[in-house]
């Protein structure tokens, strides 16, 4: 046998898994083929796809038990030296957690220890057992045969369709391994969607099958999060679990489940107090950059009762500012995964940004002398821009025009029935957006009342809606207006629309509420999500810290000598600078503080659109803020450095789409451009005339060319049918459609037969019917 003639696949089969499988390592054992992400989804005109190209796939993953992988394989075939793939092997090994990566060519393998950073070559027959490299792992961790135990307990598999995915493996093990070395505090950080409640579980699983924490509790600050939580990712614990509700206690329960609002009391009896402080010995808090986060708060008081307890802090944007530290309380992250790598690794929903830019929002309103709202109020002579609306000021107009606009594109691109959310200034702006949303879509909302619904803390109704609207099976209610209930906790996988009209400044918040949009649910069809910011608020994308490392704030002073803000300075922290707090502003879960400041109400004011951008997310995961003409220039040019040079790239193309998917995984978004700028032109027409000003033809205006050559004349009657059939077919449809031989599946060609009978009877077999197919492209395109 010559190895060089071998696939890679051949030398897999018949030298690297025998040479593992010798060394004692059982098919359960052997993950061939691994993919560590799902690949990055591409959303184009409306159309999702993954790139398969972005999947991360190792040819091996070896596991010591289904929970501990010990090894990465990687395979290439004989004419690669043994070493080729190190590279790649070590970045899935720096993904996975994982401390040993082997390559190998059929001859033998490189060993790669990265618990040393040493490095050999190894024979076929001295690739290591499970359990050698297993007690290389227990030596380098200084994990003894107590802490095993722990170390070898695997997650809960009972659910064959749901196994941990990478980064919550790797959240899993890293918890499980500081608490069984005794590490008090830990912090998780894990972006929004990517299942930070199932990684809980997991924790809470492990080290309680072990036996080493047999009391926990789960704390969190909404019925919301309890309620799914309970439902949910906690059912497997069945009678073992409790919720605590109605300031009862019973400690018969080893889970316990409990709003922050439910062990404390408001007359001064803590429920949390009827347990002993040593009652538990595992807390875990659930969005832990809220409430308990701040040094004197009540909540505090309860982490501070049971100060003996392990405790794990879960959140998707810890808080770090100057009265404020995650960090302090529970350390540095032990594990962070965030929204940009979610997205890049396929598990997380991309999107777009629809910029919508209102007249009074860029110059500002000024009152006239004197002028009154329509309660007769004197509104105070100053200029009111977007941080001033629905909070001093409203104009009721704008609220309509923005009703409208979201209404319209609905209603333009089909997604009437897209869950949607508004996020308003406070409640009263949402019910003011709620009935014009009403008025804008009376048609649907005469089919069902709940088609539009208010959501707020306040209003026991819409509260009572947030499971439905979560629910991928319940329809209704569709368009929701609210202003910080959903922000958080809600896990409403449909969410295809967010609205923002509040002028939200806060880093925290603004995660938080991106977070709504990003879940997958790709069997349902929701692979990305729209956001339209009529406040300018996605400029918070750009900012280094949206998806920067979790740092301390250098001016934080911890304990209670630091300057703490009230709970309502909390909920401020999205208003400007210079601006008092506004006492309209309140949490959801809290009573109205009085004295509510008056709004002043104008009706008669015009609004309207300026203008309206949409942008995108380029190849790196980054939104777009230069025009899309401007960025499709520059990046074509960085492949294609003159008109010439593209002017041949494309003409000695055999096949467009070849180009075309090239300039895509450049960042080039041809089918926005189409929409931008018109569906009518070809993709090399608007190449040309935006890159290198040329003059732009429709597809219609190079077919019509074509006729007029006569150019179908050399082939017999029904063959030249089938051209000119095609020829129209590039027209309505462009060029990329008649490259493929499908196209001879559908009307009209069914009548000249089937694609078999076309190609080899008409034509005279597959080589003829591909010439004639290269010729009438290069007719086309001849004029450039």
């Amino acid at each position: 046998m010559n190895k060089k003639q071998l696939t890679e696949q051949e030398i897999r089969s018949n030298f690297i898994r025998p040479a593992i499988q010798d060394a004692g390592w059982s098919a359960s054992q052997i993950r061939e083929d691994y993919a560590i992400t799902v690949g990055r989804i591409i959303a184009r005109g409306g159309v999702c796809k993954r790139d398969k190209t972005s999947i991360k796939r190792a040819d091996y993953i070896l596991f010591y038990k289904s929970h501990i992988p010990l090894a990465v394989v990687e395979a290439k075939d004989n004419r690669h030296s043994v070493s080729d793939g190190m590279q790649q092997a070590l970045d899935y090994a720096e993904r996975m957690n994982i401390p040993f990566v082997f390559t190998s060519n059929g001859d033998g393998f490189t060993f790669r220890n990265k618990q040393d950073a040493s490095e050999v070559i190894i024979g076929l027959d001295e690739f290591p057992s499970p359990d050698t490299l297993w007690q290389m792992v227990k030596k380098h961790n200084a994990i003894d045969d107590s802490l095993e135990k722990v170390a070898i307990q695997p997650y809960y598999t009972e659910n064959e369709n749901k196994h941990p995915r990478y980064y919550q493996l790797n959240a899993i093990n890293l918890t499980v391994d500081a608490v069984m070395k005794g590490q008090n505090r830990m912090l998780l950080v894990m972006a929004t969607g990517t299942g930070k409640t199932y990684t809980a579980f997991q924790i809470i699983w492990r080290l309680w099958k072990a036996g080493i924490k047999k009391r926990i509790l789960f704390l969190a600050d909404r019925n919301a999060l309890v309620d799914q939580t309970y439902a949910n990712d906690f059912a497997p614990f069945k009678d073992k679990m409790t919720v605590v509700r109605n300031r009862k206690v019973d400690p018969s329960y080893e889970i316990y489940l409990a709003l922050y609002q439910g062990l404390t009391g408001d007359d001064g009896k803590d429920v949390f107090k009827q347990f002993s402080p040593n009652f538990f010995d595992l807390i875990v808090i659930d969005e832990c950059h809220r409430g308990s986060a701040k040094a004197d708060s009540e909540w505090r008081e309860i982490l501070d009762y049971f100060s003996s307890a392990s405790q794990i802090g879960l959140t998707a944007t810890p808080k770090e500012n100057k009265e404020v530290s995650n960090i302090d309380y529970f350390g540095e992250p032990i594990y962070t995964y965030s929204l940009k790598q979610g997205i890049e690794d396929g598990f997380l929903a991309p999107y777009r940004v629809i910029r919508v830019l209102l007249d009074k929002d860029a110059a500002g309103y000024r009152p006239y002398d004197g002028q009154v709202d329509k309660f007769g109020n004197e509104i105070p002579d100053r200029i009111y821009g977007t941080s001033d609306f629905d909070r001093e000021l409203v104009l009721e107009q704008r609220t309509k025009i923005i009703a409208q606009t979201v209404s319209n594109y609905l209603k333009k691109h089909d997604n009437r029935m897209a869950k949607t959310i508004f996020f308003c200034v406070d409640t009263e702006h949402a019910d003011r957006m709620r009935q014009a949303l009403v008025n804008e879509n009376k048609d649907l909302v005469m089919e069902n009342e709940r088609y539009v619904m208010r959501l707020t803390g306040d209003d026991e109704i819409g509260r009572k809606q947030v499971g439905n609207f979560s629910d991928v099976t319940s329809d209704y209610p569709v368009l929701v207006t609210t202003s910080k209930l959903l922000t958080t906790g809600v896990d409403a996988q449909m969410v295809k629309f967010i609205v923002l009209d509040s002028s939200i400044r806060s880093m925290t918040e603004f995660k938080q509420i991106i977070g709504r949009g990003t879940r997958v649910r790709e069997d349902l069809g929701k692979m990305f999500f729209t956001i339209f910011d009529f406040r300018d608020v996605t400029r918070l994308f750009v900012d280094p810290d949206f998806d920067g490392p979790t740092e301390q704030d250098d001016e934080f002073t911890p304990g209670p000598n630091g300057e703490i803000p009230s709970e309502l300075d909390e909920v401020q922290e999205s208003t400007p600078d210079n601006d008092k707090p506004n006492p309209n502003d309140f949490p959801e879960w809290d009573e109205p503080p009085k004295g509510r400041r008056a709004k002043y109400y104008v009706h008669n004011v015009e609004v309207t659109v300026l203008k309206e951008l949409v942008r995108y997310i380029d190849k790196d995961g980054k939104l777009i803020t230069e025009s899309l003409t401007d960025y499709t220039r520059r990046n074509v040019l960085n492949q294609y450095a003159t008109y010439d040079d593209f002017l041949n790239a494309w003409n000695s193309a055999d096949r467009k789409q070849v180009i075309l998917d090239e300039l895509a995984e450049q960042g080039v978004l041809i089918d926005e451009l189409q929409e931008q700028i018109g569906q009518e032109f070809d993709p090399f027409d608007l190449l040309c005339h935006i890159v290198f000003d040329q003059p732009p033809l429709t597809r219609r205006e190079r077919a019509n060319n074509v006729k007029k050559r006569n150019y179908f004349g050399k082939y017999g009657e029904q063959a030249s049918a089938v051209l000119e059939a095609l020829l129209e077919k590039y027209a309505d449809t462009g060029v990329t459609n008649i490259e493929s031989i499908d196209v001879l599946k559908v009307n009209p060609f069914q009548q000249f037969g089937t694609p078999l009978h076309i190609v080899n009877r008409l034509f005279n077999g597959k080589a003829n019917f591909d010439q004639a197919i290269r010729e009438l492209k290069t007719i086309l395109y001849e004029a450039a």
